[in-house]
């Protein structure tokens, strides 16, 4: 297995690297082939440990994420989560391994990626406070020129982190597994039987939820013709 790892907010460690990935190459006692790992560690105000693993099994990504106030227990709770789900669909991942399907759009579907970004979002007494301030120390906009974009707006949505994921071609029940495999409440993908853009989800029921494009009937039929 190719092992990298990233330390941010703090200095490399040797015996974290070591510790690392003997936690992770123990997947390759439940996968036929795990072909890459990547683990990030991070510092968050000086005490909150963060552990971000993400293993690549073939087409399938597996990933865990935790925290807490030491970092080999955060290491220990991520990959608690990779070895959860993996035991839950070990099967369905030997039976899928090395799969690829072919598309009439194939090129396309190569190149489409979705941006995932977070943001921060103050709480009211916070914003109240900067429109306040904003509102004193701005002069008069002239007539001509475009309004500023203000600070409040640029507060609410101050983006904490991003990332670019690939759209995979999937069925729903793929879908699912993949997203729970990464230990995430949603997944964005290609529906193979719909031929659409499709979003599955984590009900707080418990059950999955399907977000998809739907085709006015209008439209539907002069397609059609």
């Amino acid at each position: 297995m190719q092992f990298n790892i990233t330390f941010r907010q703090f200095g490399a460690s040797d015996s974290l690297k070591e510790y690392a990935r003997e936690k992770v190459e123990r997947v390759n006692k439940l996968l036929d082939r795990a072909g890459e790992a990547h683990v990030v560690l991070s510092l968050e105000a000086g005490r909150i440990h963060h552990a971000d693993i993400t293993v690549h099994s073939g087409a399938w990504v597996l990933r865990g994420r935790d925290k807490s106030s030491d970092m080999y227990a955060s290491i220990d709770l991520a990959m608690d989560k990779i070895e959860r789900q993996l035991r839950r669909y070990r099967d369905k991942l030997k039976t899928h391994h090395g799969k690829e399907r072919v598309h009439h759009r194939q090129d396309l579907v190569n190149h489409l990626k979705v941006r995932h970004a977070v943001f921060e979002v103050p709480d009211a007494e916070a914003l109240a406070d900067i429109a306040a301030e904003s509102s004193a120390d701005t002069p008069a906009p002239k007539l001509a020129a475009a309004p500023p974009a203000t600070p409040v707006a640029a507060a609410a949505t101050r983006v904490v982190s991003s990332t670019q994921l690939t759209v995979k071609q999937l069925s729903v029940d793929e879908a699912v597994m993949q997203m729970n495999l990464m230990n995430n409440d949603f997944y964005v993908f290609h529906n193979v039987e719909s031929d659409a853009l499709g979003i599955v989800y984590r009900r707080k029921d418990g059950q999955y939820g399907l977000i998809e494009p739907h085709e006015p009937p209008a439209l539907a039929a002069a397609a059609g013709t």
